[in-house]
């Protein structure tokens, strides 16, 4: 179904998932008209039944127009209906691993994201002070202060959600270090994961980075720390409207360096083990997921959405035809990340 425009989204600038969507929407060059979360002109918008960022004001089946969420399967959505600037690759092999890779920065990297502002205390209170002004500046610090408290203290309340706890920090933060590395020695090979044109787990990661390496000083130091590389890449990939892509610039699959299987060996180091103990715990009715990573133990709540990520991935690799999904496999094999598909 073809879209009018401009689009409408609701956003944060603190949201990663907001930064992904408005530096696809840049690249792509699709008109939108960007509202502040919290606004004046936020509240007279619909309000989407799970409440996320960014939320799309779209037409439904029948034409009503709905709030609609999740980065993923919007990003599909313009796809079919906005033409050209694809950030699909063409070979429907890459095209999974791009979508496992999207998936990897949409649920893991958000770990480490979330981990990092609120577990501690430095970023905690940047965060805490900052994320209430960027709807409101005309206030008093009296006026704003419940603001700032409610908000910090929600937040923090919440990192059960995403599985950080004392048990679980060393592991998540190790996994940003490890990340850093290999996607620096990517980057080294070529501009964006799949040649010369952006994907969307490009943007999915540069979502999580603007977090990460620009926003929370403790991942922002460890971020200049070990690769000034992956910082400048981040602010850059921000604002790609100015790229004049052509299909020549997807890598063919034959010539994609190795360091791409480094990125997927980082998946199913840390994020294949949590996927799949979670599964199992949403499908036993469980009350916790416990499992094991690279030798140290990894607990938190279920998580019933990432049950929902591990069936759509197991789909679309089902969709796969042999010679694609040849394409994939060879690229799966021995990073872990092939236990999702036995």
């Amino acid at each position: 179904m073809k879209l009018s425009t401009p689009l409408r989204m609701m956003g944060a600038p603190g949201s990663p998932y907001t930064r992904k969507m408005r530096a696809v929407l840049r690249y792509r060059r699709i008109p939108y008209v960007f509202v502040q979360q919290n606004s004046p002109e936020a509240k007279t918008l619909p309000v989407a039944k799970v409440p996320l960022l960014p939320t799309f004001y779209l037409p439904n089946e029948v034409g009503e127009v709905v709030a609609v969420t999740d980065s993923t399967p919007l990003i599909r959505r313009f796809e079919t209906a906005f033409e050209g600037r694809s950030v699909i690759p063409i070979d429907p092999g890459l095209a999974f691993l791009d979508e496992l890779l999207e998936d990897y920065a949409d649920e893991w990297l958000t770990k480490c994201m979330f981990h990092y502002r609120w577990y501690h205390e430095a970023d905690a209170t940047k965060a805490r002070n900052v994320l209430p002004h960027w709807a409101r500046v005309d206030v008093t610090d009296d006026e704003i202060a419940p603001l700032k408290a409610m908000i910090g203290d929600r937040q923090i309340e919440r990192l059960r959600v995403v599985g950080s706890n004392d048990v679980t920090a060393n592991v998540i933060e190790e996994s940003y270090v490890r990340f850093l590395r290999a996607f620096d020695s990517q980057l080294q090979k070529s501009r964006f994961l799949f040649g010369r044109r952006p994907a969307s787990s490009d943007f999915g990661i540069m979502g999580q980075l603007t977090c990460l390496a620009l926003f929370d000083p403790t991942p922002a130091a460890v971020t200049i720390s070990e690769s000034p590389r992956v910082y400048a890449w981040t602010e850059a990939a921000e604002e790609l409207s100015g790229l004049e892509p052509t299909d020549s610039e997807w890598t063919q699959a034959g010539a994609l360096p190795e360091t791409l299987r480094g990125m997927l060996a980082e998946v199913g180091r840390f994020h294949v083990p949590v996927l799949l103990a979670n599964a199992a715990a949403v499908e036993s009715g469980a009350d916790k997921v416990e499992t094991e990573i690279a030798g140290n133990a990894w607990i938190q709540q279920p998580f019933p959405y990432q049950r929902k990520c591990l069936g759509w991935l197991r789909e679309s690799y089902g969709t796969l035809d042999r010679e694609a999904r040849r394409t994939a496999d060879r690229f799966l094999e021995g990073t872990g990340c092939e236990a999702l598909f036995e």
